[in-house]
């Protein structure tokens, strides 16, 4: 038997009401409180998912939804 390593992502998806003068600084601030920690993704909506492996010689596959 081998080992292969298998990679699974997920996108999670949360809206947040931002005010601002415009869009642009919306998501200025938005960005800012994303990495901050006052805008969590906890646990939000599974948008989607995907998978992908490689083997031991180092070949991979591409990704894929699951």
């Amino acid at each position: 038997m081998k080992k292969y390593k298998i990679t699974i992502e997920e996108m999670i998806s949360q809206t947040f009401d931002v005010e601002a003068d415009s869009l642009e600084k919306a998501l200025e601030i938005a960005e800012h409180n994303y990495k901050t920690g006052k805008f969590v993704l906890a646990p939000g909506d599974l948008v989607c998912k995907q998978i992908c492996g490689e083997d031991a010689d180092g070949h991979c596959t591409e990704w894929y939804e699951f």
